[in-house]
């Protein structure tokens, strides 16, 4: 019998989850989500669970993301009751993780992307590796970056989370570090050493305080400088780009910096990518990079729970989802076609309230 995909221990004072689908790169279904929830909710109050380590399987990934596939299929058969569930249960989870009255540290080492963004960065502590890929490429099949994207990237140093957040552009540990994504780096080859430290090291703490702190001194005896951020000579670059009003001004801003240094440039390179990805995810995930900056964490969510609704009865996540994962074409037809054509009144009607009924709350 093949193993299950998901995995749930208790040793030490740690509980312990590991994503365990490695083929699929860990990718989050709906019955990952509702075990992870389940489990999380009855180690809140168990007193033998001082803190959460959440790992996936294998070398390559921690979580590549959702099963967009099936999200897909709902969106082009009109689904909206799977479409609804879905983004319902796994921003919930999201909401507990940020929530959480434990310590929960997420060993980011391989793939982290989409969904996997969300069971991780908000966590209180976030370990990368040298392995550690993070990205939310949403702009690039007609969606939006969403599981807290709305929350966390505006918080990221100056405009570096728009930046990431229009462009998907993929960090390292470095970069992680320096963006506030990750807490703490760790060789892979520590992990499982880390992993038997913060067991012992807990099993003794006799309150949540008394847990935090020996967690934290762990991490931080198993931290290792990763060395400069490749990110950081770009920095001021991104905040005088990204920092202005319209998508359309950002990439007249890259045009005039390529005119002066050249087709190969870090200007002319992230004006092919802003021009390769869905203009209308990048005129509303603009706008919401903007009114994140103001949302709390609740908000932020119920936000993106408009806007996956919205996003999904809309043409261009299909056709994003066919030209990357199914026919791998990489030639999608963005509906529209052009930035020009994504008016004000069509970007604001992605952020309508929902009726009432169909409107994301939280349990207590």
């Amino acid at each position: 019998m093949s193993e299950p995909e998901i995995l749930f221990d208790v040793l030490g004072g740690i509980g312990r989850i590991r994503l365990n689908r490695p083929r699929a790169l860990n990718a989050l279904t709906l019955s990952k989500i509702r075990a992870m929830d389940t489990t999380l909710r009855t180690w809140a109050t168990d007193p033998a669970v001082k803190a959460v380590v959440v790992e996936g399987a294998g070398d390559r990934a921690f979580c590549a993301g959702g099963d967009i596939r099936v999200l897909a299929e709902a969106a082009r058969t009109g689904d909206d009751a799977t479409i609804r569930g879905f983004f319902r249960e796994e921003y919930t989870l999201d909401r507990l993780i940020k929530t959480y009255p434990k310590p929960v540290l997420p060993f980011l080492n391989g793939i982290v992307m989409g969904g996997g963004v969300g069971i991780s960065v908000h966590g209180r502590y976030r370990i990368v590796t040298e392995n550690t890929v993070f990205a939310m490429p949403e702009t690039g099949i007609g969606l939006f970056p969403d599981v807290g994207g709305t929350y966390f990237l505006p918080r990221c140093p100056g405009w570096v989370g728009t930046w990431l957040a229009l462009t998907g552009e993929r960090l390292k540990a470095a970069d992680c570090l320096y963006a506030g994504i990750a807490t703490h780096v760790v060789p892979a080859a520590h992990l499982d050493a880390l992993e038997a430290a913060l067991r012992d090291a807990t099993a003794e703490a006799e309150t949540p305080e008394a847990a935090d702190d020996v967690v934290a001194a762990v991490l931080d005896r198993f931290h290792e400088d990763p060395g400069p951020a490749p990110l950081a000579p770009h920095r001021a670059a991104i905040d005088a780009v990204f920092g202005l009003d319209s998508v359309e001004a950002m990439l007249a801003a890259l045009d005039r910096q390529a005119a002066d240094t050249g087709e190969e440039s870090w200007a002319a390179r992230t004006a092919a990518i802003l021009r390769q990805k869905a203009p209308t995810s990048l005129k509303v995930t603009l706008r919401q990079m903007r009114l994140g900056a103001d949302l709390d964490f609740d908000a932020a969510m119920q936000t993106e729970f408009r806007l996956a609704c919205r996003f999904l009865r809309a043409p261009d996540f299909v056709e994003g989802v066919r030209a990357t994962l199914v026919d791998k074409d990489n030639r999608p037809r963005w509906t529209p076609a052009t930035l020009e054509a994504v008016d004000a009144t069509t970007v604001d009607g992605f952020f309508a309230p929902l009726d009432d009924r169909e409107a994301l709350t939280f349990p207590d």
